[in-house]
């Protein structure tokens, strides 16, 4: 069994993994960096190619063909590149994965695979000579897996991007379960949060849930605003938790909509109704395009539980409703309602993101404020050793992580690869 890390050795996102034997190549995830720009590419201009192709053979550069492409969850840092792959070259994922691709693809002009076949938590399908099993992992995406690769008697597992601090802690038992009739040889090992000061470890979800209930609770008479990605599935069922809790009604936008309505099957989410003190908001931004998208469909969906800004601008204190920056000057013409106050849930670097800096200014003039509520999507420090320890791999190679060197620290068995670089187990 073969591995390069085309990319990602050495930095957070932009994964791009071959593990091949001498029948079978397969590449695990192909995203785009987290810095690149490119990782927003819309449909228009993702007909241009980025700069920054990983020279993979047989994918972006000449070579042997790929027989498969395998996604470990929908993050545009491990699937950005979708837009380049060669149509019949068939890409596989969970159900869930699939369903954020559609709706990305649909809300954010972000690719489907065209050929696209299924993983099945824990069942074993067969590439080639390689045999794959997804095993599902906690992770700010929904429906993540890690992948097990088996060919040659060696047993490899691409940790993917996962956490122990989230909603789920039985998933680690379970995989852990599954990993220990046999040896494993070989463990490539995310290290998002490796080498970062003041994280030994991470705010759970469930501290999470009680702050964003403390701070509803803390501004009875504020228009609250949430800012997350509605795709964060553990972060959505905790605005729905924090309003449930207060009596508020939760406004959401229809892209927030479709995937609640999406997901019923998969886990306990309500549908977005009255009936279940939701209401969907249609903001300028879909308005102004669905025609012209096409997405009459989907627009529709809504529509006997729309709410105008009107209504909501009435009486603010009774609605936390989901928020995009660029809603302050589409919707609320450049000034927000006194005293607002905003739940941001995304990295805290996006803030410097000139939309945010912008609106952030208007927060100041109406006297609000914005509170950070989050926590890491990718496993603390303390638990990776943890959870490295006890799946107890021959071998450990770190990625997905601007400090490989660190994994020595705590791994005596730890291989340090540059992008590129090749090695046999």
């Amino acid at each position: 069994m073969r591995i390069v890390i085309h990319r990602g050795a050495s930095q957070i996102g932009g994964n791009c993994v071959e593990v091949s034997t001498a029948k079978t190549r397969l590449i695990l995830d192909i995203g785009l960096p987290l810095e690149d720009p490119a990782i927003l590419l819309s449909r228009q201009s993702a007909k241009r190619r980025p700069p920054d192709l990983p020279p993979v053979p047989g994918l972006f550069a000449p070579g042997p063909k790929v027989d498969a492409v395998l996604l470990s969850h929908a993050h545009g840092d491990h699937t950005g590149l979708l837009p380049f792959l060669h149509e019949e070259l068939p890409v596989y994922c969970t159900k869930g994965t699939s369903k954020m691709l559609m709706a990305s693809s649909i809300f954010a002009g972000r690719s489907q695979p065209k050929r696209e076949l299924p993983l099945v938590p824990g069942t074993i399908t067969r590439i080639g000579d390689i045999f794959v099993t997804p095993l599902s992992v906690d992770h700010s995406a929904f429906d993540s897996v890690a992948l097990l690769l088996e060919a040659d008697g060696k047993r490899l597992l691409y940790s993917g991007d996962l956490r122990l601090h989230g909603r789920k802690p039985g998933m680690f038992a379970k995989l852990r379960k599954h990993l220990a009739d046999k040896p494993l040889d070989v463990l490539l090992m995310e290290g998002t949060n490796i080498g970062r000061s003041n994280l030994g470890g991470c705010d759970s979800e469930a501290e999470v849930e009680y702050f964003l209930r403390k701070c509803v609770d803390d501004n009875p008479d504020s228009l609250l605003l949430a800012s997350f990605s509605p795709q964060h599935i553990d972060r959505l069922v905790a605005f729905l938790k924090a309003v449930s809790w207060t009596g508020r009604t939760f406004v959401v936008d229809v892209y927030t909509a479709f995937v609640m309505h999406l997901l019923p099957g998969q886990c306990k989410i309500p549908a977005p109704t009255k009936q279940n003190g939701i209401r969907v908001y249609y903001n300028q931004s879909f308005e102004s395009t669905w025609q012209r998208r096409r997405l009459r469909k989907v627009h529709d969906m809504f529509l006997k539980d729309r709410i105008e800004l009107p209504e909501i601008l009435h009486e603010p204190s009774r609605y936390l409703m989901v928020f995009r920056p660029s809603m302050l000057d589409h919707d609320f013409a450049g000034t927000l309602p006194h005293g607002t106050v905003c739940l941001y849930s995304y990295w805290p670097g996006y803030l410097r993101n000139p939309d945010f800096r912008y609106f952030l200014s208007a927060l100041e003039k109406v006297q609000g404020h914005l509170t950070e509520v989050h926590t890491s999507g990718h496993i603390a420090p303390a638990d990776l050793v943890k959870f490295v320890r006890s799946l107890n791999p021959r071998l450990v190679i770190p990625m997905h992580t601007t400090a490989p060197n660190q994994f020595k620290t705590h791994f005596s068995n730890t291989l340090v690869l540059k992008d590129r670089e090749e090695h046999t187990i």
